[in-house]
């Protein structure tokens, strides 16, 4: 797992500017670095590495191709390098996936992506043509930015946002629709960033870049994997993916550094802990934080799991100061405001963790593909005609009530129009903003904050669950939890691997049939079927709560200063994205009991902060 950075085009002072934009990735790659410079060209690229595969500095990068036609920066791992050399009768000098990756594009050109199981981001430079390439793996795992200006033909390219600031001119704008989107979500989707120039580079695409042009296609999107086949047997279905799962742990546990897991004794982090400790010869080590006098607290069930499992299990209790003192280092890490509180205990568990691996497995990936969130079950509400065509009735009704968990309730039915209800329920899930309430709280509203779904030609129609689960896979998983993990284990040098994600998984639960996925009330029926192979299923018999921390009782006590700081009159009125008379009535309200408002008050901090640091 690395950092990567580039240029190409008329930058002026070249090479101080790779060396700044590499530097500023130093936490992703901390054990060396290495830079492409081409001035004639008018090239340069950059390199942070975390050893992980070879260690040696023979497989340091940049990386160039035996013909010495080709030279690559990469971030990732692809776990299937050693059946993709054998297939292509590639002689490796090294023992590492950079090596083969490169050498597979110089036999297949761009379709060679095709060949890769794994995560990455991959930057290639062609000295003869002058072309650069970028891909970007499907389920977009891993980062990659971009920085275009189409007048002077200019590219630049990085892991992190950071990393481009630099280039920005001092008058740089923020993208007013992505924060619309921000406060609507709780992070920016694809391909926005909040700043106006810096792009999130597509997943599941390559890009190509020339002295003419930079165009960019997909390789890969879910929605083309959709079939009229659906998957129906049981048997031959759990038996499938109990295959498909252990095939891709397996691939994912390929490592020259101690690796371990993430264990949170829920289902997704459970599986992928049992089957990689029934592949390894010796207990495998694990890790799991807790909160002292926490009612979300969950790290008793990962240790009744992990004993039965018979792993070597790390346990770390931490108290409430240990995560409010991170805080204040989330606009540093994440470089956007992204409102995921779960980014907290995430950072938390990734430090320790790194004092005794430098891999772990995690299970993202297991609730969007076997319908494991509620908001499934309100898609399906939402799809009754009957619901649909009373829903505005009952809006009021419910409203008229008074109380607060009616008042949520009746704010699912609020959406605006059938295209962007997927995104309104994620919307009130969450507890954020709908786009009514943006259009009242914010004094310039952008026209659009839904993310409204386009209506693809699918092989067969999907039903309301199935649709929002795809949104999900889209966009949520994408740009919110896989950006959560990435960011914060990369600031502790730790590499994450998701063997839930691998696409050949993906490939195949996209055809699942959802009555497997959710069968007698039972969510996530047929990965629980697998998973009581390894465990018993009573260690698993309490309700979801997820990993969270207690935001709600931190912004009353502890964080209460950053009303303050980020939530006055003056500092509202002095930043002008919010009408003062909303923000007041807001916090009356969460301060008079309606705790549920916290994740919309967090937003508007991290925002405001995020702004300020501008």
């Amino acid at each position: 797992m690395c950092g990567v950075a580039g240029l190409y085009g008329s930058f002026t002072d070249l090479k101080h500017k790779i060396v700044v934009m590499t530097d500023a990735l130093t936490h992703r790659g901390p054990d060396a670095v290495g830079y492409y410079l081409n001035v004639a060209s008018d090239v340069a690229l950059g390199h942070r590495r975390l050893s992980i595969l070879d260690l040696s500095e023979n497989a340091n990068q940049p990386f160039h191709s035996q013909c010495n036609r080709y030279v690559m920066v990469y971030n990732g791992e692809v776990f299937n390098y050693q059946e993709i050399a054998k297939s292509l009768n590639i002689q490796l000098r090294t023992s590492c996936d950079s090596e083969v990756i490169l050498e597979a594009f110089v036999q297949s050109g761009t379709a060679f992506v095709e060949q890769l199981n794994g995560m990455f981001a991959i930057a290639i430079f062609d000295k003869l043509t002058g072309t650069l390439h970028l891909f970007r793996d499907r389920l977009g795992i891993k980062p990659l930015f971009y920085l275009y200006e189409e007048q002077s033909n200019q590219l630049a390219f990085s892991s992190e946002i950071k990393s481009l600031k630099p280039l920005l001119s001092d008058t740089q704008s923020y993208d007013h629709n992505a924060i619309g989107r921000f406060l609507h979500l709780g992070y920016i989707p694809e391909p926005a960033t909040a700043y106006d120039k810096i792009k999130k580079f597509p997943a599941g695409a390559v890009g190509i870049f020339n002295s003419k042009e930079f165009s960019i296609k997909h390789f890969w999107k879910p929605e083309e994997y959709i079939s009229t086949d659906l998957i129906k047997d049981e048997p031959l279905a759990k038996q499938k993916l109990r295959e498909l799962l252990v095939g891709a742990v397996k691939r994912r546990m390929i490592s020259d550094v101690p690796l371990g897991t993430f264990l949170s004794g829920g289902i997704d982090s459970s599986i992928v802990t049992a089957i990689a400790q029934e592949l390894s010869p010796k207990p495998i080590s694990t890790f799991s934080i807790g909160f002292k006098d926490n009612k979300y607290d969950e790290s008793k069930y990962a240790n009744d799991v992990a004993d039965y499992i018979g792993t070597d299990h790390h346990e770390f209790i931490l108290s409430e100061k240990d995560a409010m003192d991170k805080v204040h280092q989330l606009l540093n890490i994440y470089d956007e405001p992204f409102a995921d509180s779960s980014a907290l205990p995430t950072l938390l568990v990734s430090q320790m963790a790194r004092k005794h691996v430098s891999v772990a497995l995690s299970g993202d990936g297991g609730d969007e593909q076997f319908m494991g969130y509620g908001m499934y079950d309100w898609a399906e509400r939402l799809s009754n005609p009957l619901l649909k065509a009373l829903r505005k009735p009952i809006y009021y009704g419910l409203n008229m009530i008074g109380n607060n968990r009616l008042k949520r309730g009746a704010e699912v039915l609020n959406y605006p129009d059938q295209k962007s209800n997927k995104s309104h329920i994620f919307s009130q899930e969450q507890y954020l903003f709908s786009q009514h309430e943006l259009s009242e709280l914010m004094i310039s509203p952008p026209k659009e904050t839904s993310l409204t779904v386009s209506r693809d030609n699918l092989a067969r129609g999907l039903y309301a669950n199935e649709g929002q689960s795809l949104f999900d896979l889209k966009h949520y998983l994408k740009d919110d939890l896989l950006v959560k993990v990435d960011r914060a284990s990369m600031f502790h040098s730790l590499e994450v691997r998701v063997p839930l994600l691998d696409h050949e998984i993906v490939e195949f639960t996209l055809n699942l049939d959802r009555r497997l996925k959710i069968k007698n009330g039972i969510k996530k029926y047929l990965l629980k079927q697998v998973l009581y192979d390894y465990v018993p299923e009573k260690y698993f018999e309490r309700p979801k709560w997820g990993f969270s921390v207690p935001l709600d009782k931190w912004l009353l006590t502890d964080l209460s200063h950053l009303f303050d700081l980020y939530l006055s009159k003056v500092v509202v009125e002095e930043l002008g994205v919010f009408s003062w008379p909303k923000v007041k009535s807001l916090k009356g309200a969460f301060f008079s009991e309606k705790l549920y408002l916290y994740n919309r008050l967090w937003a508007l901090i991290l925002l405001h902060k995020w702004i300020k640091n501008q």
